[in-house]
């Protein structure tokens, strides 16, 4: 009997732990946006790393989301700084920038 509340639990825990886990971040979608605007930008250039910046509040449900990628050109590797201002509202994209870094992470 005692037994019972411990298999139970185990199964309770299991099934949330895997909902927890499917989930996706809030920013996956405008990641890609900004994966396919370096895409574009650099056509055929091998994209090596890509991270999350974070996030900056912009305004009354406007959110900016920050993503650095390193990319090969022409052998020589830079440093595109993608930033996507949205809306956390409606889930709209306003507004998109690429611009070059030089070693040093403008915020």
């Amino acid at each position: 009997m005692k037994k019972v509340p411990a298999i139970l639990f185990a199964l309770i825990f299991i099934c949330h732990s895997g909902m927890v886990s499917a989930q996706q971040p809030d920013y996956e979608k405008y990641g890609k946006i900004a994966i396919a605007a370096v895409q574009a930008d650099y056509p055929g250039e091998a994209v090596t790393d890509y991270q999350y910046m974070g996030r900056k509040n912009v305004g009354t449900g406007l959110v900016e989301d920050s993503f650095l990628f390193t990319v090969n050109e022409n052998g020589k590797r830079v440093k595109p700084l993608v930033k996507v201002k949205h809306s956390t509202i409606n889930n709209k994209l306003l507004n998109l920038t690429v611009e070059e870094t030089s070693g040093q992470i403008p915020r």
